[in-house]
């Protein structure tokens, strides 16, 4: 097991130029461009576990890199394997979330690691088809556990690389708002053949899209590909398809819901209601936002009216 987890991480560019005798013209240059510029991420470090793996992928989605370093640092030592975190009960997932947001995905992943335990031996599964059908898996995180844990060939989409395969390839400045099978064409056509090669490849055009081809400043005097680019040769043409929206977060149900949460993370056991009146002052947002986090399962409301983690 030890030595098929030292391996579980995608190839260095010095083997895929071994591995693969004929790769496309993109290929070449993101993949030296990697060799040299990848940050150093704990879950790429050739002893990450496909659970280390797992946990990143859950963490990152729509949360900076930044912010997940010290949770997923922490959460690892507690829980270093998918056993350790189905001991616990789910509510212990939420409260180690901390402020990461989106906390549902703290409940996702405690029942990915129980169903881990369940079908699986306690060993996150290797193939995609298992993967997708743990809870809360989608078809990004099964492609990219599979790809980044297990050396597999998959097409990774996640919004970066999309980005960057719309600007080089297809010329137009953003991707559709939502994935197209158009576009998971295009990715599984560009994949290497050999899947360590396509593993490296996956993870690296991710990495160009979140240090380069930005979407609000992209730097193409940095990029690799500037000289192929399809959008730089049409002179960088605007995005034309409807205006991306910016979340706001401030006075939002989204913020209120974090801040009664946060009351009861803190709490060593359940919390009164005035507990949670106490940070919020708009009653009927509050109570919106309680009866959400109930529903949600993020929250338990007690018979004796009391308030407490799952």
């Amino acid at each position: 097991m030890g030595s098929r987890y030292a391996a579980a991480r995608p190839p260095s560019r010095r083997h895929a130029r071994i591995t693969s005798a004929a790769m496309s013209d993109l290929h070449a240059p993101v993949l030296d461009w990697y060799d040299e510029h990848a940050r150093d991420l704990p879950w790429r470090a050739p002893g990450a576990t496909p659970w280390a793996v797992l946990v990143s992928e859950f963490m990152l989605q729509q949360t900076p890199v930044a912010r997940v370093l010290p949770v997923w640092s922490a959460w690892l030592a507690t829980w270093p394997t998918p056993a350790a975190l189905a001991a616990e009960p789910a509510g212990e997932a939420v409260r180690a979330w901390g402020r990461l947001g989106y906390p549902r995905r703290a409940l996702r992943l405690h029942a990915a690691a129980v169903a881990i335990v369940d079908r699986h031996g306690g060993e996150v599964p290797a193939s995609y088809d298992a993967l997708r059908a743990l809870p809360g898996v989608g078809d990004y995180t099964a492609a990219a556990v599979a790809s980044f844990a297990y050396r597999q060939r998959h097409a990774v989409l996640d919004t970066n690389v999309r980005r960057v395969l719309a600007r080089a390839v297809s010329g137009t400045e953003l991707p559709p708002a939502s994935l197209t099978r158009a576009e998971r064409d295009l990715a599984t056509a560009l994949l290497p053949d050999e899947p360590e090669v396509a593993a490296c490849w996956a993870v690296a055009v991710m990495e160009l899209g979140a240090l380069v081809c930005t979407a609000g400043n992209p730097r193409c005097d940095r990029c690799p590909l500037v000289d192929r680019c399809a959008w730089v040769a049409a002179g960088r043409p605007a995005h034309h398809g409807p205006a991306r929206t910016v979340q706001t977060y401030a006075g939002t149900d989204r913020q209120c819901r974090g801040r009664l949460l946060a009351v009861l993370r803190d709490a060593e056991g359940s919390v009164p209601r005035s507990a949670l009146d106490a940070v919020w002052p708009g009653e009927a947002q509050r109570e919106r936002a309680l009866a959400s986090l109930v529903a949600d399962g993020l929250v338990v409301a007690r018979p004796d009216g009391r308030f407490a983690l799952p």
